[in-house]
C-alpha cells in the first residue's frame, strides 16, 4: 500500500489528531496566568482540561464497545479502556502537568522577587511568560513517566484480568 493512501484511510482520533488535544493543555495555560488573573479563571480552564479529559474516555470506552461487540468479557474491555485513558490523562493532561507549571510559576515570581527590583506587574507578566514557554519542554517527559508509571502499575492488573480468561 502506497504510504500516502495508508496515511489518508487512517481513522483520525479527534482527541489526539486534531486541535481538540489543545484543550487538555488548558489547565497549564491557566497555570501560567494564575498571578494576573481572577482564582475562578484558573478553576475554569482545569474544568476545561478535565472536560477533555472526561470525554477522551468515553470516546475510548464507545470505540471499545464497537470492537469487541458481543464478544464475551466486552464490558471489562469497555470498562479498562475508559479507566486506563481516564487515569492516564488525569495524570499526564491535568494534575501532573497542573502541579509543574504552579510550581515553575510560583519559584520564578518569588526567585524575580529576590533578585531583581522589577515592580510586581513586570514581575507577574515575567512569571506567565516563564510558564507558557515551559509547557512544551515538560509533555514529552510527563506523558513517558505516566506510560512507565501506569506500565508498572494499574496495567499490570490488566494484563493480569486478560491472562485468567
Amino acid at each position: 500500500m502506497d504510504p500516502i493512501e495508508e496515511k489518508t484511510s487512517k481513522t483520525v482520533d479527534i482527541y489526539r489528531d486534531t486541535w481538540v488535544r489543545f484543550l487538555g493543555y488548558a489547565n497549564e495555560v491557566g497555570e501560567a496566568f494564575r498571578a494576573l488573573v481572577p482564582v475562578s479563571f484558573v478553576w475554569g480552564s482545569y474544568a476545561v482540561a478535565t472536560a477533555y479529559v472526561t470525554a477522551d474516555a468515553v470516546d475510548k470506552g464507545k470505540k471499545a464497545a464497537v470492537a469487541h461487540g458481543d464478544n464475551p468479557g466486552k464490558t471489562t474491555r469497555v470498562a479498562v479502556a475508559v479507566v486506563d485513558t481516564f487515569v492516564w490523562q488525569a495524570l499526564a493532561s491535568v494534575i501532573i502537568p497542573g502541579f509543574t507549571i504552579n510550581r515553575v510559576c510560583a519559584g520564578s515570581l518569588y526567585l524575580l522577587g529576590r533578585t531583581t527590583k522589577w515592580p510586581l506587574p513586570v514581575r507577574k507578566w515575567t512569571t506567565t511568560a516563564i510558564g507558557l514557554s515551559t509547557i512544551p519542554f515538560i509533555i514529552t517527559p510527563i506523558d513517558r513517566s505516566v506510560d512507565f508509571l501506569l506500565d508498572s502499575s494499574l496495567r499490570k492488573v490488566y494484563n493480569e484480568e486478560e491472562k485468567h480468561k
